[in-house]
Order: C-alpha cells, then sequence, then structure tokens
C-alpha cells in the first residue's frame, strides 16, 4: 500500500496533551516511556462528521472503561474528555476527520510493575477518509484468513481497546496486503468467526442479518449502532455463533467500524457473496446517520 500523506510526526496543527494544546510536532514522549515497552496504552478511533463527534459520549466512556481494565485511571471525567475532544476540532478548524485520544502509562517506572507512573491522556485529529474508496465498496473488498487467532477473555483484557491487542492485527492486515487482499478475517480460540483485523463482522442469508458474539473482542460502537438501525429496518438480528462451515451458506457480508465505516465484503478466502440490498440498505442509514441527513 502506498504511503499518503506527511509521516504523522511531521503535520501542521495542535494535539491536547495532559490538558494543553502543543503545536503537532511538539507532542512527543521519552523512548523510556513505560507504554512502548509494555503496552501500558487503551486509545479510541472516532469521527466527527460536519464538526460533531459521533458517538462522542459512547467513545469517551470506553476509553475511561478500557483504562480501568487496564488497570489504571485517566485523570479526567468523560465530560472532560469530551470537552477536550471538542476543543482539538476547533483549534485545528477541521469539521470532517478522524480523531485518535489515547491514553498511557508514562516514563516515571520501567519494568512490569509501574503502578507509580504518570498517566496521560492526548488527542490528535487529521484528515483520513473511509478506509476504502467508493470504487472498492461498490464491489466488495477480498478477504483472507488471518494465520493468528483472537484470544480467550480469560488470557487477555479482550474487552478494552488496548493497544497490545492490536499486535495481531497488524501482522494479519499486512500479511493480507501482501497478497493482494484488503483486509483479513480473524477466528477466535475456539475457530469460530470473530471479526477482520479492526472491524466487526456481519453476514446476511434470507434477509437475516448474523453477526459473531462478541465474547472475545470488541463490541464495537459501530457495530451497534448498525444492529440498530437494521431493527429499526424491520431486519432480524441474530447475534451468535458462526463456524467457519456456515460461510457458504451466506449470500451477503460487510464490515463495520470507526475507520471503515460499512464496508461491504466481496470475497474471503473460497467464499464470494454479493453486494445486495440489505448491505446498500445499511450503507445508506448509515451515512444517512452520521451526517444527520
Amino acid at each position: 500500500m502506498a504511503l499518503e500523506g506527511a509521516p504523522f510526526h511531521d503535520r501542521d496543527g495542535e494535539i491536547w496533551f495532559d490538558g494543553t494544546m502543543l503545536p503537532h510536532r511538539d507532542a512527543n514522549i521519552h523512548i523510556l516511556t513505560h507504554a512502548m515497552h509494555y503496552a501500558s496504552s487503551v486509545f479510541e478511533g472516532q469521527r466527527a462528521y460536519g464538526g460533531e463527534v459521533f458517538k462522542l459520549t459512547e467513545h469517551s466512556q470506553r476509553l475511561v472503561n478500557s483504562g480501568k481494565i487496564l488497570g489504571f485511571e485517566i485523570p479526567y471525567t468523560v465530560d472532560e474528555i469530551n470537552a477536550a475532544c471538542n476543543q482539538v476540532l476547533k483549534s485545528n478548524g477541521m469539521e470532517t476527520c478522524y480523531m485518535r485520544p489515547v491514553a498511557w502509562r508514562g516514563s516515571e517506572q520501567m519494568g512490569v510493575s509501574a503502578p507509580h507512573s504518570k498517566i496521560h491522556l492526548a488527542i490528535a485529529v487529521w484528515a483520513w477518509p473511509s478506509y476504502f474508496n467508493a470504487e472498492t465498496k461498490a464491489r466488495g473488498i477480498r478477504m483472507n484468513i488471518a494465520r493468528f487467532r483472537k484470544p480467550a477473555p480469560f488470557t487477555a483484557p479482550t474487552d478494552s481497546k488496548a493497544a497490545g491487542l492490536y499486535m495481531t492485527s497488524t501482522i494479519s492486515k499486512h500479511e493480507a496486503e501482501a497478497g493482494g487482499f484488503a483486509d483479513a478475517l480473524m477466528f477466535d480460540w475456539r475457530g469460530q468467526v470473530a471479526e477482520a483485523t479492526g472491524a466487526n463482522i456481519f453476514f446476511v442469508r434470507d434477509g437475516v442479518l448474523f453477526t459473531p458474539t462478541p465474547d472475545c473482542f470488541l463490541n464495537g460502537i459501530t457495530r451497534l449502532t448498525v444492529m440498530d438501525l437494521a431493527r429499526k429496518r424491520g431486519i432480524t438480528v441474530q447475534e451468535r455463533a458462526i463456524w467457519p462451515e456456515e460461510l457458504e451458506s451466506f449470500e451477503q457480508c460487510f464490515l463495520t467500524g470507526t475507520a471503515a465505516e460499512v464496508t461491504p465484503v466481496g470475497s474471503i478466502g473460497p467464499w464470494n457473496f454479493e453486494v445486495g440490498s440489505i448491505t446498500k440498505q445499511l450503507m445508506q442509514d448509515y451515512e444517512d446517520l452520521v451526517w444527520r441527513k
């Protein structure tokens, strides 16, 4: 995949950093920051549409919850995080963009145990269109099967949006792209269908929407939004275990996520899907919702 735009450390604008707006290039941390060595970091991915961050409070609350799951308290309330996010939008003069709040353990202590390290919070923003362009979405993306699986909830904090949990996602997406695919489907530790590398997954059969139960991966905010949109359309939604053998019986497939929004899938390994009417309708409904049409 070709690099696009300036590297992320060398951009104009401002980043909210521990309560202060800093020039983008000056928002730095030390090399011995605990988060870099031990993955003691949580983050959110959220989008602003027309000057309003979609589901902002839900994202801020999940950030706070993720920190608690990793054993640290973010030193800001949900309301304060919301206000900081809106300040970042205003300061950077951006109305439609991607936003990344991130919280982490600092450099006061090194070693696996670092209970007295300072907890930092930063919020950055940048222009980032949907993962996939309109032409790619029209035909549906191609996915392969990842060699790594999602861990069991008794082996990792799978209900947090923690940086460390994305290690296998990065490896899997790199391998997919190297093979000419757009993304990869990840199974869970049992061998059941879980999600893509950074997005939840849905299937359609006989007018019914199916999606895996999120018992070892994030119950995405976009995922919940799309399920609600489907029910408002009178579409039955079944949330249950899905085994790979069932994939050949599904007619449609799509991904959901803040970055991916609603993205149709044309194929996963040997299984092919159409970009059908339910997928198209939910794509449109989601777009109408975030843009307040």
